[in-house]
């Protein structure tokens, strides 16, 4: 069959490069840049996919069809597609330990131009396994602190913790990373090849909506996210605040919190229209979290004109910054009430230059970096 995205190519020569990674001389005709790579095969890896409800499972969903909708092809590789045991304490988190015999034909089957792993799990450590053992290209990207989380939940020491993580990385054409701050902080962790990838917002989905969606006494405080540790939930949940406070999410702290703090109101998960009707009819959206590389919900509440009370930390400044759209503090009690004077189209406005075909465009230059032809990976792909 032919290659689609052969044609503008005169020529591609493997050659490898010194440390044994391979790379292509190649000759094209017109500039490398997202818009000229039409139709292109790619494979993206994830050890993150429903029904988890996170950060990383709504990028992967959005940007997969948002790189569709430019016209490429994606074969998504994820839990759901082999055995799994469930994580402990996220019984909804499953873990292919084991996957790699799997993982392999559906590659191979698909005959990919391009490989992205999402996230550092099993079946992210798999594919690397198998790029690396075929000597084939690929890129990575960077979501979270796990390091941090697993040393606050079971005492993980982050020296061992971040030694994984930059082994995982260290043969990666380009790391991706959501903003400037967390690049310059990984660099300082030993990780090189950074580049930023911006994330997005569904903007039709979360929009203003009926504020008489909630009937409980105003003002309302909401927390959307996981109720575990690294979150610092209970941190929101000591506010000494007027009206309510909403919890929209679960995980291993929820039981304990509902108890400590019966006067919030907890709902559970909530997804789609329904989640965004309940972000929408909040007056502010509390992020009490110290970890967070990004923090996708902070858009989502910025596009439904709902302002956002943080600490001022990496990920709620990078996505903030300067904007009359939340207030950072180290008072969270403060940041939450003078957060109620702020205007919600200003926030609505801010969050309109967030979407997800921006972000998948500049995820398609990211991924066959410069001096890289992935196409021609193609004739290792035999059955």
């Amino acid at each position: 069959m032919p290659n689609p995205i052969a044609r503008g190519v005169d020529r591609v020569v493997p050659r490898l490069l010194p440390g044994r990674r391979l790379a292509y001389r190649h000759r094209i005709n017109g500039p490398l840049r997202s818009e000229r790579r039409t139709r292109l095969r790619i494979v993206l890896v994830s050890d993150a996919w429903h029904p988890q409800i996170n950060g990383i499972v709504t990028t992967v969903n959005n940007l997969c069809q948002a790189i569709t909708k430019l016209g490429h092809t994606v074969e998504l590789i994820t839990p759901d597609r082999f055995r799994t045991w469930p994580c402990p304490g996220y019984p909804d988190v499953g873990l292919a330990f084991g996957c790699g015999p799997r993982l392999r034909p559906l590659i191979n089957t698909f005959e990919p131009e391009a490989i992205h792993l999402m996230t550092e799990g099993p079946i992210g450590f798999a594919a690397r396994r198998y790029c690396r053992h075929c000597r084939f290209s690929y890129t990575t990207s960077f979501h979270s602190y796990f390091p941090e989380y697993l040393k606050l939940r079971i005492g993980v020491p982050l020296v061992i913790s971040y030694a994984y993580l930059r082994w995982f990385h260290s043969r990666s054409e380009q790391i991706m990373v959501a903003t400037d701050s967390l690049r310059g902080d990984l660099s300082g962790k030993g990780f090189s090849r950074l580049v930023q990838w911006p994330l997005g917002v569904d903007t039709e989905l979360f929009r203003p909506g009926d504020k008489t969606y909630i009937r409980d006494q105003r003002p309302v405080f909401m927390f959307v996210g996981r109720v575990a540790i690294e979150k610092n939930v209970e941190a929101f949940l000591r506010l000494d605040l007027p009206g309510t406070k909403y919890v929209i999410g679960d995980g291993p702290q929820r039981r304990e919190l509902e108890s400590r703090y019966p006067r919030a109101r907890f709902l559970g998960y909530e997804q789609g229209e329904v989640m965004a009707q309940y972000l929408a009819a909040s007056d502010v959206l509390v992020f009490p979290s110290v970890t967070d590389t990004f923090g996708i919900v902070l858009l989502e509440a910025l596009a439904c004109g709902v302002p956002v009370a943080a600490y001022p930390v990496q990920g709620p400044s990078d996505v903030l910054g300067d904007h009359r759209i939340g207030i950072l503090d180290r008072d969270l009690r403060r940041a939450a009430l003078d957060a109620l004077a702020l205007n919600p189209e200003d926030c609505r406005r801010y969050a309109l230059q967030w979407s997800w075909e921006k972000s998948a465009r500049r995820f398609i230059d990211n991924i066959v970096p410069p001096g890289v032809r992935l196409k021609s990976h193609r004739r290792r792909f035999g059955n």
